[in-house]
């Protein structure tokens, strides 16, 4: 089956599919700070998460003010290739651990839940291609200068926002699955 057709795709998804929202809806997002079982390492894995939200937000603001002619071209590259690096780095960390280690341990609970994690790892595949337009994308600005930069930058800004929100949704569907294994099952076998 073609991704673009497939209802569990990243690209065409609108949200963690019902038949994946069992525990969900014992363990709703809204009750999971007061949850006993809202350990450590819960808190960790969605502070990373919010990194990435909040790296992909920074990234989007400095280069829309780049693309408006509003900040040093200078200071501008130094900072992306910083904030781009460690996006693209622990993002891809990230989704080793969880692909290698958290998912397999985590699948073992709830049969019902095999698709969601195979469509968890399928999002990373699906990102990795996207992370691949992004660095070529972010390249292209550091390797730019003058009038060609901000073009690049445009550009940037263009692969940022088809990222973003394919992003989000994969966080978001990821913490609406795992979230509620984790607070359910325990985190016996990921430390």
């Amino acid at each position: 089956m073609a991704a673009e057709s497939d209802p569990l795709a990243l690209a065409t998804r609108s949200g963690l599919p019902e038949a994946l929202r069992v525990l969900l809806e014992d363990y709703p997002r809204e009750a999971w700070e007061a949850d006993p079982g809202f350990g450590q390492l819960i808190r960790f894995w969605l502070d990373r998460h919010m990194m990435f939200r909040n790296l992909s937000a920074r990234m989007t603001e400095d280069a829309q003010t780049a693309v408006e002619g509003n900040t040093d071209q200078q200071r501008y590259a130094a900072g992306l290739s910083r904030v781009g690096g460690m996006f693209v780095n622990n993002l891809h960390g990230h989704h080793q651990v969880e692909d290698a280690h958290y998912f397999p341990v985590l699948s073992q609970h709830d049969s019902r839940l095999d698709r969601g994690f195979a469509m968890l790892d399928a999002d990373h595949h699906a990102l990795d291609g996207q992370l691949a337009g992004f660095v070529t994308r972010a390249n292209a600005v550091l390797q730019a200068e003058g009038a060609a930069r901000q073009t690049a930058t445009g550009r940037f800004l263009d692969e940022l926002g088809t990222l973003a929100p394919l992003l989000e949704r994969h966080l978001t569907d990821e913490e609406d699955l795992i979230v509620p294994v984790l607070l359910r099952y325990g985190e016996a076998g990921l430390g």
